[in-house]
């Protein structure tokens, strides 16, 4: 009964000293210098694992239609391109002053399922400024991103420059922002 109390109040303890620290304003909310500290870390490994889990079910489509990857180039040129960068394009200021720092699809778009791409870009991460593309963005949009990111690391930086120029406008065909005059 006497460990159990002692459990108890040692639990409670930390449970106080957690409390005071995170009210106290000691933890610094600054985004630089980007560290990646213990709890960094973990809450890094929590978004993996939460991810992994919430994708866990999701039926990945065929993802090597031309036309496809194409309305993908175009999504990542307008909306990805300034956080993560490209082949041969750095990631723009906005993108250089996020902590966490994006990650750099060129190298790490395989580290993750296609079906795990689909749901980070139509979810979004909470608290690191990858925002959810699900609510302004249909089914086929959201694959024709996952299909892109794909195959960026497989792309030169002349190849980068060749698709974005190629894809024209990030709207796919018959949808109402592809009207002329929208």
């Amino acid at each position: 009964m006497k460990l159990i109390r002692a459990l108890a109040l040692l639990v409670l303890l930390g449970v106080a000293g957690a409390l005071v620290y995170a009210f106290s304003g000691a933890y610094d909310v600054a985004a630089v210098p980007v560290e990646r500290g213990l709890l960094e870390q973990q809450l890094a490994r929590i978004s993996d694992r939460s991810v992994e889990r919430h994708a866990a079910g999701i039926q990945v489509p065929p993802l090597t239609d031309p036309a496809m990857v194409k309305l993908g180039a175009a999504h990542y040129r307008d909306m990805c391109v300034t956080c993560h960068g490209a082949p041969g394009v750095k990631p723009a200021e906005i993108g250089a002053g996020l902590n966490p720092q994006p990650p750099n699809l060129v190298h790490s778009a395989g580290d993750m399922a296609p079906n795990e791409l689909y749901w980070v870009i139509k979810n979004g991460i909470k608290m690191t400024g990858m925002p959810a593309f699900g609510p302004t963005h249909d089914e086929h949009e959201l694959w024709s991103m996952v299909a892109f990111v794909e195959g960026l690391p497989k792309l030169s930086p002349e190849g980068y420059q060749a698709a974005v120029a190629e894809a024209g406008p990030a709207e796919a065909p018959g949808s109402p922002a592809a009207a002329p005059g929208h």
